[in-house]
């Protein structure tokens, strides 16, 4: 077994001083991977010339690259006009909607309840819902809408020669200018808001104006959104017991306090996401799935991860690799007295957690029981519409931007998800705080959601370019401590969790594991997206999921015939999580004390420790 060497040559030695400067390196790692990222403290003055005009131009932009887009365009618009078929075609389509829609235009004036409809919205499309909009003249206004939709989606897909992302962009670019024009947003053509405004007298208005004020205040001085005030991390966030066992400058490890008086020898080693902050998996007492593993007999350690400034622009994924990952598992055997780990990470801690676990068995570390990955890829070549923002122009411009800086700030992330889902993120919110002048309370996810996290220059860089742009992991060009792994070495079995109507990591992209693997793979799939179907704790109401395990041996199912042969199971996951682990650990045991003072992992403060406060 392989004993990992701190990034700093002692892990235990910066415990006590979290600003230990990370770039520095006396003892290298053997996971520490040798970066080809140029060093931006040496540029010329004419790089810094072109990286400053880009990065203002990308304030400008959201951070989007003007010239991207116009490439995709001219790609688009010239392969369709050199395409006379696909013209007439268009002209066609154009043609048989307006007659379709003239005939259904004719019909509902008199008799609108029994008039069938020329387009149904996409089942996503909640904007048409309320039965307002079934009478004349609104049926009439959101079925041009609609029939207007489709003929653009027509217009950007399916013309021969297009490269698919540059196809993807198109269809995106125009769905967004589409939906700024949806009759939903408008007061004279939104049923709902004009009834609204005649019963109340325009107060409806007065408070949306009140509500949009309030919000380019709070905008404008950083403030989180309305509610927030209501969450407090550590008072009904977070507050799952324990302490603080090991710090560095980029992590803190929570070890959490046993619940029953017999545990399982084997630990769980927890890894989130650093894109936001730790505690989604711990969120209030009865949606934690913390609680759940301590209440199920489960010794629980945790990463909370720093969030990043200016300082960090420098730490990359050899440190979040080094520092999050094997620093961490080295605490956990220690206090654990070298019991074997149960690993579970999250999203992109996922996503670090298999590139751990990839080299870890390329160098025969065996500390690793299981693996279980949540929402986490490994291979990016369905990554979604994450994907229209990954391309060398797009990449260079985030570059430059974050390169002003330091790091992406909290707001340009949230702007490129928001965008991702404008109908329910943007719009809806709109129409309901602006145009109704309504406020909905927010629950601990949604409180969760908007407590975001920065990203380290040189960081979100190699992530994006190794892993999204050239799908290094996959296809066995990720190198650590300058050599090259492979997912298919980990010989641990793997629990995969994949959600239904997940935007961030499609359930697709998470099964792709299964092509790449060489040993037991249990996948899930849960209803939910990203964040609300992981927390997904026994008792939420409407939930299900399908779950099945391919040996190593067995035949490749594709993902569409597993989901149409696979049963759908009523409830919660989290219990066929524990089952699963379970069947995978030893007899309960004593628990083990908090730390190891004499290893060096004396508890530091009480959980949930000082940087989940970092704003």
């Amino acid at each position: 077994m392989t004993n990992i060497t701190s990034l700093h040559g002692n892990a235990k030695s910066s415990e006590n001083d979290p600003k230990l400067p990370t770039h520095i390196h006396p003892v290298p790692s053997p996971y520490v991977q040798a970066s080809d990222h140029v060093s931006q403290t040496h540029i010329s003055m004419e790089q810094a010339l072109d990286k400053g005009l880009r990065a203002a131009q990308a304030r400008f932009t959201g951070g989007l690259s003007p010239i991207a887009l116009a490439a995709a365009y001219a790609d688009w618009a010239l392969h369709l006009s050199s395409a006379p078929g696909k013209q007439l075609e268009l002209v066609e389509k154009a043609f048989k909607k307006s007659s379709r829609f003239a005939n259904y235009a004719a019909l509902c004036a008199s008799h609108p309840e029994t008039t069938e409809t020329c387009i149904e919205p996409l089942p996503q499309d909640r904007r048409f819902k309320n039965e307002q909009w079934r009478k004349w003249p609104f049926n009439a206004i959101y079925q041009s809408f609609l029939l207007n939709q489709q003929w653009w989606h027509n217009a950007t897909t399916g013309v021969e020669g297009v490269t698919s992302q540059h196809e993807n962009v198109v269809t995106f670019a125009v769905r967004q200018i589409l939906d700024v024009f949806s009759p939903s947003n408008f007061i004279l053509t939104n049923p709902e808001v004009l009834t609204k405004t005649v019963d109340q007298g325009g107060m409806n208005l007065v408070r949306g104006w009140q509500n949009f004020i309030e919000d380019a205040s709070r905008a404008n001085t950083g403030k989180k959104q309305p509610g927030t005030e209501e969450f407090q991390v550590g008072r009904n966030l977070a507050t799952s017991p324990g302490k603080v066992v090991f710090r560095n400058h980029l992590i803190e490890l929570i070890q959490y306090a046993p619940t029953t008086d017999k545990v399982r020898p084997e630990p769980i080693l927890i890894v989130p996401a650093w894109i936001m902050k730790y505690y989604i998996l711990d969120l209030g007492t009865k949606n934690s799935l913390v609680r759940y593993l301590t209440g199920q007999g489960f010794t629980v350690f945790m990463v909370s991860w720093k969030n990043p400034d200016a300082e960090d622009r420098d730490l990359g994924m050899d440190d979040y690799l080094s520092m999050g990952i094997m620093e961490t598992i080295d605490a956990v055997d220690a206090i654990t007295k070298g019991q074997k780990i149960h690993a579970l990470g999250y999203c992109l801690g996922g996503t670090l957690l298999s590139i751990a676990a990839s080299a870890m068995a390329r160098d025969g570390d065996t500390r690793l029981k299981s693996l279980t990955l949540l929402a986490a890829q490994v291979d990016f070549t369905e990554a979604g519409e994450l994907t229209l923002f990954i391309n060398e122009s797009q990449l260079t411009y985030l570059e430059d931007m974050m390169w002003e800086k330091g790091y992406l700030d909290t707001t340009q992330m949230a702007g490129a998800f928001q965008l991702l889902r404008s109908n329910d993120l943007i719009w809806s919110r709109v129409i309901h705080d602006y145009l109704m002048g309504e406020r909905s309370g927010l629950n601990d996810l949604m409180a969760w959601n908007a407590d975001a996290t920065r990203m380290p220059y040189r960081m979100h860089s190699e992530y994006l370019r190794s892993l999204f742009l050239k799908n290094d992991l996959a296809e066995g060009r990720y190198r650590v401590g300058g050599r090259p792994i492979a997912v298919s070495d980990i010989r641990a079995p793997v629990f995969m969790v994949g959600t239904e109507r997940d935007h961030v990591a499609p359930w697709h992209s998470v099964y792709k594991f299964n092509l790449l693997s060489d040993t037991d793979v249990t996948f899930l799939l849960t209803s939910g997206g990203h964040n609300a179907g992981i927390v997904s704790e026994p008792g939420h109401p409407r939930r299900h999921f399908r779950m099945h395990t391919k040996t190593k041996d067995a035949s490749y199912v594709d993902p569409d015939r597993w989901m149409a042969e696979t049963e759908v199971v009523d409830g919660s996951w989290w219990p066929a999580l524990v089952d699963w682990l379970t069947e995978r650990s030893g007899e309960p045991v004593k628990p083990p004390l908090m730390g190891a003072k004499t290893k060096g992992y004396a508890p530091l403060c009480d959980a949930p420790g000082t940087y989940v406060f970092q704003e």
